[in-house]
């Protein structure tokens, strides 16, 4: 009869170290797709696991980028805008062709881009030039935002409700909402090249399909992976890192202490705009076009709730970099299940809107649950 309260405790604590656990969104990912799989067996197909692994790269890297943000106890809701100018920027500069009737209207046409292209198709690595070039655009939108919030103490979430309507307005005014294709094959081939494929079947078959061969190791992967470890270096490794938790736990203490708060917030920002630009890269290369529209929609909506169920903290001074990698592998395998129940795009919506607000309140209860145990 005594020994009893010692199991219960010590499910507890063991219940209690799982929530805590930085892996804990992974078991849960696993946990979904066990429960799952028995009702919906195409989610283990190799078919929807290429699938869903080349919809979480671009979605990651724009997460990353949420993440040092939301770090800092801020958001940036521009990283959509900033997706959408960048892609058009680039695909502009190196696109092969371009339609009269499509953008004889734009306000580029005739100087920067003709029916012949733009002013780097076919130039030797016009490519890395019109990366460059989009680079140079993110980090001008991010300058912008982290100035405004740093040095002016504007709240982050009105500079980058602005930018967004800026900077969006601005990419569909560029090229009168037209989609800009005819990219170069070195360009796409970053957003749908395979480096390792792998094939299921009959070793004698002479010919194979394509659908048949699946994409294991992709530049996409590449990209994102490379992305991921100098983020989780920079953020959970070096000062700077424990400098953006500061800030987010206490901004005033963080400047008593000695840290440059206005740099960092700017810094923050612009790496939230870079990913966004290098996630927009991965679309548009996906896409085989630049596209005005991109990074519009709920796709906010996935990059924040992806980060929040991961469980970096809405209120700052709480990030991880591989919470956010579970938290995005979490959220595609979801979306991927509710595509495969046939549902509507707005119960898809509300479903996600519901798994958001659960993240957030459990992002309150492991904070209380921390705060008890330091007690």
């Amino acid at each position: 009869m005594s020994s009893s309260p010692v199991p219960r405790r010590e499910l507890k604590d063991k219940a209690v170290d799982l929530l805590l656990s930085d892996q804990f969104v992974l078991y849960l990912s696993i946990f979904y797709v066990l429960l799952l799989a028995p009702f919906l067996p195409m989610l283990v197909t190799p078919a929807n696991l290429v699938n869903v692994l080349s919809n979480m790269w671009p979605l990651l890297i724009v997460a990353i980028g949420q993440t040092f943000v939301l770090a800092i106890g801020g958001i940036d809701l521009s990283q959509g805008a900033a997706i959408a100018l960048t892609s058009v920027l680039g695909a502009l500069l190196i696109t092969g062709a371009a339609d009269p009737a499509t953008f004889a209207n734009t306000p580029i046409w005739g100087w920067l881009l003709t029916d012949a292209g733009g002013p780097l198709a076919g130039v030797d690595h016009g490519v890395v030039l019109a990366i460059a070039a989009m680079l140079v655009a993110a980090v001008v939108i991010g300058l912008i935002n982290g100035m405004a919030v740093a040095m002016f103490a504007m709240p982050a979430f009105i500079v980058t409700l602005v930018a967004m309507m800026i900077f969006s307005a601005f990419a569909l005014w560029l090229t009168q909402s037209g989609n800009v294709a005819n990219l170069p094959d070195e360009f796409i081939r970053l957003g749908r090249g395979d480096i390792v494929s792998v094939y299921f079947g009959a070793k004698e078959e002479a010919k194979i399909a394509r659908r048949a061969i699946y994409s294991l190791v992709t530049y996409p992967m590449v990209i994102a992976l490379c992305v991921a470890l100098a983020a989780h270096v920079l953020l959970n490794r070096t000062v700077f890192g424990s400098q953006v938790l500061a800030i987010g736990m206490n901004r005033k203490a963080a400047e008593i202490s000695g840290v440059r708060v206005r740099r960092i917030i700017i810094a923050v920002f612009v790496i939230s705009a870079v990913c966004a630009m290098i996630g927009g890269l991965l679309f548009a290369a996906r896409l085989e076009a630049g596209r005005p529209t991109l990074g519009g929609g709920t796709f906010l909506l996935d990059v924040i709730g992806a980060a929040v169920i991961g469980g970096t903290s809405l209120f700052g001074g709480k990030a991880k970099v591989i919470w956010t990698f579970f938290g995005v592998m979490f959220y595609v395998i979801m979306a991927s299940s509710l595509s495969a129940m046939n549902l509507s795009a707005f119960q898809i919506d509300m479903v996600k809107g519901g798994i958001i607000l659960c993240a957030a309140l459990l992002d309150v209860l492991r904070t209380r649950l921390k705060r008890e145990r330091v007690r």
